[in-house]
This record gives structure tokens, C-alpha cells and sequence, in this order.
């Protein structure tokens, strides 16, 4: 996942078990792997009410009607499941499931109860199974699924049709699926969806019914399968009036036939990116590599689901200037999809990594000026978080025990920039050929199976430092991963990469005109300049600026974010319709929650507006998106008498 300024964390702490480093065996036509169980005390996932070594799912079909008038999900889920002799009962993950029957695969009826819970992983649904080793639930998700949101057709691009899309990660696909809801556990998975017939289902996994078969009733029927076992939340589903184009002959975009264009053109490298990956670090196993573009409600930058990426609209910018995150989403079927966080507490192990391999693959692609411009804005962007929280503090670790903390509700991107910066620190200190060599292997090594911090170590230390005492005290390895703030020896952007930029700054900031290059600027440029600027200007100062930038009518999403983060700060009433804008026709969480914070830090000025555009964009927001502008909301307002 990209940028979402939301990491993961959880209770997690040591090593290995179960093939740790073994090659994945080859896989073999019709055979589900099934991935090991991790042991060790960091795989330990308090998110999820599972216990794998009793008894684990290991494949989950799906026989489900999408209602888009109720606003549910309902039908059959068979879960196969692997068991020691002896093991009787299976604790699944739910959170607001409705249970109407469990029976064995002969239809006899399975004794079960949901459990004690809490308001972060739901309740626990424990089935006693006796000697069944296939279950079969019937169930329907419910009306607020925090998994799913239900667009009306005046929320989408067309306007004649609704539309259905799902958000699993971090812990919110036991909303929609009764399975054991933890990256740890993974599953192979099959599907048949029934929807409208206007409707086009889409999932993350191979496409079996092109144009669906019908089912009766005005109602058609998509099947689809996913052989590799994957994390839960990479079970993905959408559904809308959705077209499809090729941009290659294994890339293609799926999205409303009103945004196919615009969403073409900005994804015309897809190809070459795929391409660009596989010379860095090995085979795309997934066999096609396609993208949905969402409705501009969708929560996140974009979702990495195997075969079917996730993306928000907002990366549009009419120059491809943005589609880093598609590189990034990309990255993802290596560290993430292929070799996964076993718990949330190791989440850099998905996003540190992959925000490193992003870098590289635009780096092959355009070429280190740019690769070296966006990881100077990472180190910005890690450089604000750790001023934010304290270098000190426990979330500037990359591995974070934090038990009792909701993985959606981190405001910081740590895990993302201070993992990616270790990746490079590693890389510069051993030399490139060594650490791609090194990395390339890892994946192969690990492919289809989780991973924990401890694991990782111990696998640098047999595969790259290979008992070399001096290398391995050079790198620092457990103070990266264990300790706080940056360690002594990262490495630090290339002061060259924004000179001309800065110096643009510091002529502003003297009082200077707005840059009279900035037409010619890169969007990593332009952000830094704004993000550079002293954060208190005069009115006088901004209207300058906007006037001499456009930055109010700005179409690069990145860009608009940074100049409203600035002139909201500062009060400046000639943006606030630019903001509104912005907040009511988009929820990327990124850009929603940051931009409420600082309407509501200007008091008596910002409170109201924020209320008033508030009142309209929240119908319009996921779930996700509503839970943590709902949070500021609440905490801004004033105390009862």
C-alpha cells in the first residue's frame, strides 16, 4: 500500500520455524501450496483471534450475492482446514458477520459461538468441528461492513449505475469473509459473485468468466481463483460498471468507460515498469498484472491485491508525474504479496521494502535524477514524523510491539521511509551487484510465506554477511530494526538533488518573487518548494504565490495538498473554496485527515469550516476515512459546560 501515512503495528518478538529458508518448491499444476505457520514470538499476530497450531484454514471458496440494495454480502463460504489428529475446534476472526449456519461438508450442523471481542478485531467465532476438516458457513456481512463501501451511481464517474469496492487491509476482511484474518495464515481462495447484470465483478485473483455467466433473476455470475495461498486481506473485490483496456500483453486497466482515457494514458508504462522489476529482483509470479482505478472515495494511494491493483484517481495528473504509485503497487507482488509481514508489527518488512524497490523501478525507468528526488522527499517526510512523535519514541522503530493498537489508525509513515532508508544504507555500504544479488534471492527463498523481523535478520546474516563481523557492525542491523530515530549510519539524500529548488526557497523567503521556472519543475520539486517554505507567510505572500503558481487550480493532487497544508495554516480565506473542493470530491486519507487537522488547529476560524464541509464529504468517504476524520472531529469540540 502507498503512502497512506497509516502504518501497521502489533505485538510480535523472535525467530524462525517451519522451512525458513528453503526455496519454495516449484508449484505444481492443480496443487495448493500451503504456506508454513510461523512459531516464534514476533509471528504472534494479536489482531487475530486465530490459533493456526490448533487449526488453520488453508483454502476458502466463496459462493456470495452482492445486495446493493441492503448493503450486504451474503451466501456460502466453505473453508478447508489442516488440523494435528485430535484438534476439534477452529477460532475464526468476525466483526459484525451475521452466522445463520455452520455445518460439516455432509450438512451436519457444527456447534459454534462468537465470542468475547473488542471494538478492534471484532469477536472471535469458534466452531467445534470434531473430526471436519471442511466447513461450510452461511452468512451475510453487515449494512456497515468496514470493509466495503457502497457507492450510489451519483458517487461514480457515469452516474447510472452503483458501484461496490472493498478495502481488506490491515484487518478488515473478517467484515465480509468468516476466515482467520491474519497476514500469517495464508490462504488460497475461489469465488463465484452474483451481481445486477449492468454490473462488472471484479477480484484480486484469475479471471475464469470473462463476461460472466447468466444466474437468473437479471443477475449475472463471475467466477474467479487465486492458486497461490496470499495474506486474507488480499482478497479483493469490485464491482460497478467497469470497462476494460490492454496496455499490454499482461497489463491492462479496468475502470468506468468516463475515466478509461484520462486512466490509459497515466498507466501507458505499466508494461515497461513490470519488465523494469523482474530484471531487478526476479519473475512476476502472478500472471497478469492488472490495475482497477476506483472512484475517488477509495481510502488509500492504492492496494496491492495479487493480479488487480487498487488505485485512487488522485494519481492522475495528466503527465504521469505521479505513477510512482503505480511502481510502488507493482513492488508490492514481490515484498508483500509474495513474501508477507507474518503480523503488523513487521509491516516495513511490506512497506520499507517495497517503497526501496519503487525507487529502483523509477530509477530504471527515468533515470536517478528522479529516483533521487523522491527519496529526498521520503527523507523530508521520515525527518517531519520522527520531529513529530519524538526519535526517541516507540514508533520510530521499525520493528513496533505495540499490543492493543488498531493497524488503520497510525498517523505516521515510518515504516514506509525509515525502512526504505535501510534498504539503501545496506546497499550503499555492500555495494549494489551484491545487495540485488542478495534481495533477488530472498524472494525466491521465502516466496509464498510470511516473514518476521527476527527472520529477516537471521537470513541477511547467513545469505549477505556470511559471518563477516566487521560488515555486519558497519551496518548496525539490529539497531535499524530494533532501536529508535535514524541510526548514525543511514544515508542521507544527495544535497544536490533540490539545489536549484532551495535556492528558489530561500530567494521567496527573502522576499523574493515566486520562481519564475516552476512551469518547468518537476511535481517532486514543486512539492518540496512548498513544503520548504517557513511555514508562517502573510496573506500578501500567498496571494503572490497562487497567483503566480496557480496552485489553488492546481490538477496534480500532490501538489494541491501541499499548497492548501500551507495556506490553511495561515489562515488564507481565498483557498478554503480550493479545499472544499478537494475535500468533497475525494477521500484519500492521505490527503482528507491532514487537511481537517489543520482546519480544526486554526480555532475559531478553521473549526467551522471544517464542520460545515465536513456535514458534506462524510457520506461520501469509506469507512476508514470517516473513522479518523470522525476522531479529529470529536476531539475538537468544545467541552461541555
Amino acid at each position: 500500500m502507498r503512502r497512506i501515512a497509516f502504518a501497521f503495528f502489533a505485538l510480535l518478538a523472535a525467530c524462525t520455524s517451519g522451512g525458513g529458508n528453503e526455496k519454495a518448491p516449484p508449484q505444481v499444476a492443480g496443487e495448493r501450496r500451503v504456506a508454513p505457520i510461523l512459531r516464534e514470538a514476533e509471528a504472534r499476530d494479536w489482531h487475530s483471534f486465530a490459533r493456526p497450531e490448533i487449526a488453520r484454514v488453508t483454502h476458502v471458496a466463496l459462493d456470495l450475492a452482492l445486495d446493493f440494495e441492503a448493503h450486504r454480502i451474503g451466501g456460502e463460504a466453505v473453508l478447508t482446514v489442516e488440523a494435528p489428529a485430535g484438534s476439534t475446534e477452529i477460532i475464526l476472526d468476525s466483526k459484525g458477520l451475521e452466522i445463520q449456519a455452520i455445518t460439516d461438508a455432509e450438512g451436519r450442523a457444527l456447534p459454534h459461538a462468537l465470542g468475547q471481542g473488542d471494538a478492534i478485531r471484532g469477536q472471535p467465532l469458534t466452531i467445534r468441528m470434531g473430526a471436519a476438516r471442511q466447513i461450510k458457513i452461511r452468512y451475510r456481512s453487515a449494512p456497515n461492513a468496514g470493509a466495503l463501501q457502497w457507492l450510489t451511481p451519483q458517487q461514480t464517474a457515469g452516474g447510472r449505475h452503483p458501484y461496490l469496492f472493498s478495502q481488506g487491509q490491515a484487518i478488515l476482511n473478517r467484515s465480509w469473509i468468516p476466515t482467520q484474518d491474519s497476514p500469517g495464515i495464508r490462504q488460497t481462495w475461489e469465488a463465484r459473485i452474483t451481481a445486477p447484470t449492468a454490473l462488472t465483478v471484479v477480484m484480486s485473483g484469475e479471471r475464469l468468466t470473462p463476461e460472466g455467466e447468466a444466474a437468473g433473476e437479471g443477475r449475472r455470475a463471475f467466477r474467479f481463483r487465486m492458486d497461490n495461498p496470499v495474506p486474507p486481506y488480499a482478497i479483493a473485490i469490485a464491482a460497478g460498471n467497469l470497462t476494460f483496456r490492454p496496455l499490454g500483453p499482461r497489463t491492462g486497466v479496468w475502470t468506468e468507460p468516463e475515466m478509461m482515457e484520462r486512466a490509459a494514458n497515466e498507466l501507458a508504462d505499466t508494461e515497461r515498469m513490470v519488465t523494469a522489476a523482474e530484471g531487478l529482483y526476479g519473475p512476476y509470479r502472478w500472471g497478469r498484472y492488472d490495475l482497477l482505478v476506483l472512484p475517488p472515495s477509495f481510502p488509500y494511494g492504492g492496494m496491492e491485491n495479487p493480479t488487480l491493483t487498487f488505485l485512487t484517481p488522485t494519481f492522475i495528473a495528466g503527465d504521469r508525474s505521479l505513477n510512482g504509485l503505480v511502481a510502488h503497487e507493482l513492488a508490492h507482488s514481490w515484498s508483500g504479496n509474495l513474501v508477507t509481514n507474518a503480523a503488523w508489527g513487521d509491516s516495513w518488512l511490506n512497506e520499507g521494502v517495497t517503497s526501496y524497490f519503487e525507487n529502483r523501478i523509477m530509477e530504471a525507468l527515468y533515470g536517478p535524477a528522479r529516483a533521487g528526488q523522491e527519496a529526498a522527499l521520503s527523507w523530508d517526510s521520515m525527518q517531519r514524523d520522527m520531529a513529530e512523535i519524538g526519535a526517541g519514541a516507540n514508533g520510530t522503530r521499525l520493528h513496533v510491539p505495540v499490543e492493543g493498537q488498531d493497524p488503520d489508525a497510525f498517523g505516521v509513515t515510518i515504516a514506509y521511509d525509515k525502512g526504505a532508508l535501510f534498504l539503501r544504507t545496506i546497499e550503499r555500504t555492500v555495494g549494489r551487484e551484491r545487495f540485488d544479488a542478495y534481495l533477488r534471492d530472498y524472494f525466491d527463498r521465502h516466496a509464498f510465506q510470511p516473514m518476521t523481523s527476527a527472520r529477516f535478520l537471521a537470513d541477511m546474516r547467513e545469505h549477505l554477511i556470511r559471518g563477516d563481523a566487521a560488515l555486519e557492525a558497519r551496518l548496525g542491523l539490529q539497531n535499524w530494526i530494533y532501536g529508535t530515530g535514524v541510526p548514525a549510519n543511514a544515508i542521507r539524500p544527495d544535497p544536490a538533488a533540490f539545489a536549484s529548488v532551495d535556492q528558489a526557497v530561500t530567494a521567496f523567503t527573502a522576499g523574493g518573487a515566486a520562481p519564475g521556472g516552476y512551469t518547468g519543475w518537476t511535481t517532486a520539486e514543486r512539492i518540496r518548494f512548498l513544503d520548504a517554505l517557513p511555514r508562517a507567510q502573510s496573506r500578501e505572500r500567498l496571494t503572490a504565490l497562487d497567483a503566480a503558481l496557480g496552485l489553488s487550480r492546481s490538477g496534480n493532487a500532490e501538489v494541491l495538498f501541499a499548497w492548501l497544508k500551507l495556506a490553511l495554516a495561515n489562515r488564507f480565506d481565498p483557498a478554503v473554496p480550493a479545499a472544499e473542493r478537494f475535500l468533497t470530491t475525494q477521500g484519500r486519507r492521505k490527503f482528507v485527515s491532514p487537511l481537517f487537522q489543520a482546519l480544526i488547529a486554526q480555532g475559531d476560524w478553521g473549526r467551522p469550516i471544517a464542520t460545515r464541509v465536513y456535514a458534506v464529504a462524510r457520506p461520501r468517504y469509506h469507512p476508514l476515512t470517516q473513522t479518523s476524520v470522525d476522531g479529529l472531529m470529536a476531539a475538537a469540540r468544545p467541552a461541555a459546560p
